[in-house]
């Protein structure tokens, strides 16, 4: 057990174990609902197009890591990176031999990722802003703990039977939970999100209930 916990606070793997640290935190803060999820949003901006992108998302998607939301390419990037360094370092010997494994840690993480957004391109289909407002008068299944004003994610299924994780807030005291119901009625250009209320009968989701 020794060996293994000096493995991974020995260079190169301590670089990849801070980041999956951050990465694990993070996922764990979802998980509970404590946490806004925009860079999961396929149509938030989060998704790695890399067409002209700008900021990270720009370079992650330059790497051909398009089409999955920068969370999720750079988890899948940093969880390869960490394993390969980690195994790397079991036999290397000298700076130049953790360099080495640094390095191909790094070429291996990202060949994996790029293997891996391959089928994960499917759960997040990316959406126009025209085709966004087809959602309009869907319903979607919630998939935080809470909608608040500020906060909110839920899945809605297209007219194709394609699904997609958007933002979605609401304006009064209602109750949301995750797997709850509610109807989008409303998309909002500005915040790229769209305005829900409760279903009172629960009906199939992606079932079109407005004109």
């Amino acid at each position: 057990m020794g060996d293994f916990f000096g493995a991974v606070v020995a260079f190169p793997t301590v670089l990849f174990t801070l980041l999956l640290v951050v990465v694990i935190a993070y996922w764990l803060i979802v998980l509970f609902g404590g946490a806004d999820t925009e860079l999961l949003d396929a149509d938030a901006g989060g998704v790695l197009d890399g067409d002209g992108a700008g900021g990270f998302a720009g370079f992650m998607g330059g790497l051909g890591l398009g089409g999955v939301p920068v969370v999720v390419g750079l988890s899948a990037l940093v969880t390869v990176a960490w394993f390969v360094s980690l195994a790397g370092s079991t036999v290397a010997d000298g700076a130049l031999q953790s360099v080495a494994v640094l390095v191909v840690a790094l070429v291996v993480a990202w060949l994996a990722t790029r293997l891996l957004v391959v089928p994960l391109r499917r759960l997040f289909p990316e959406t126009g802003g025209d085709s966004r407002t087809a959602f309009v008068g869907r319903t979607c299944v919630i998939r935080t703990g809470s909608v608040t004003e500020a906060f909110g994610q839920a899945e809605v299924t297209a007219a194709d039977g394609s699904s997609a994780i958007v933002q979605v807030r609401q304006t009064g005291a209602d109750t949301f939970t995750a797997g709850s119901t509610a109807v989008i009625y409303e998309y909002d250009r500005d915040g790229e999100f769209f305005w829900v209320v409760p279903t009172p009968a629960g009906p199939t989701p992606g079932q079109r209930e407005l004109s």
